[in-house]
């Protein structure tokens, strides 16, 4: 297919594998509340979370395509964006259309959405404008990763609101576990993308094994598979005991694999290859443990 918005998503939004994410995220966000009161969500709410979240995804992305197009412009002319395949004005158009869509859902499923979302909307502003402050966070890529990682916690605060506020009840408790556990799998996502073995390393893209060093990105990426899967292990403490040992068997399993990617990357940076796969897994067998596996036993 040669349509020019299909190669885009191929190259820097592909729906197929963002998609099963997505709502892996949501329904195990939804289930972390409603699994509490035995009250599952209906498809309706479910639904309006996974189209409402995956626009959010998107808009990131076209965030990210209008902060970086200097450097993608001087450093990576190979992008949709610098080449001329999708313009900054075209995306932006297309973002817009998806917030009047995230607007109408969260109006129709219940308006108590509405302020939730516009909180989303200005966080993800302030960092489409690097918090004001741009050439400072880029001087400390520490903090740029932390604030920008905290979009993480709202977005799973907005999903999990599609339960407890549109059925008129109380926040879930393991609330606050739950949004650090968010965070602490982006931070793994994050940081396991941006690691690259010497050979891969290109002029002109930041990543944290390049400004921090192979070794210190590495343990970066360690402690943030630790904070998620603590996080996890609390946050799972708040169902009945049946069903936390499969949180306990499914967050054994994710620090195996963690603790084995590390150990192969830090032997041989070869390995390194395998750190972004190895951390979309980790975070899919935590979301899986934390809601839907607990559903299919409760």
């Amino acid at each position: 297919m040669t349509n020019r918005w299909w190669i885009y998503q191929k190259e820097r939004f592909p729906i197929f594998a963002h998609g099963p994410m997505v709502v892996i995220f949501c329904i195990s966000i939804m289930l972390f509340s409603s699994l509490q009161t035995n009250e599952l969500p209906t498809i309706a709410r479910i639904a309006g979370a996974v189209v409402s979240t995956l626009i959010l995804f998107f808009q990131l992305r076209v965030a990210d395509e209008f902060k970086d197009y200097a450097d993608d412009a001087k450093y990576r002319p190979h992008r949709a964006v610098p080449r001329g395949l999708i313009s900054l004005r075209e995306l932006a158009r297309i973002a817009w259309a998806g917030a009047a869509v995230q607007f109408a859902i969260a109006v129709q499923i219940d308006f108590g959405l509405v302020p939730i979302l516009m909180l989303v909307w200005l966080y993800m502003g302030l960092m489409t404008k690097e918090f004001f402050v741009p050439r400072w966070l880029k001087k400390t890529p520490s903090i740029y990763l932390v604030s920008h990682m905290l979009i993480m916690p709202l977005i799973a605060y907005y999903v999990s609101a599609f339960d407890w506020l549109c059925t008129c009840r109380e926040m879930p408790a393991g609330l606050g576990w739950l949004l650090l556990f968010s965070f602490g799998c982006g931070l793994v996502l994050e940081v396991g993308r941006k690691i690259k073995s010497p050979d891969a390393e290109r002029t002109g893209v930041e990543t944290y094994s390049s400004v921090w060093g192979s070794s210190a990105a590495l343990r970066v990426w360690g402690a943030a598979a630790a904070i998620a899967v603590g996080a996890f292990l609390q946050a799972s403490a708040f169902f009945d005991g049946s069903t936390s040992i499969i949180s306990f068997v499914t967050g054994l399993i994710a620090f195996v694999l963690i603790v084995a990617t590390f150990v192969a990357a830090k032997s041989s940076f070869k390995a390194a290859r395998f750190i972004e796969p190895g951390s979309g897994l980790f975070a899919m067998l935590l979301y899986l443990g934390l809601g839907p596996l607990q559903a299919l036993v409760a």
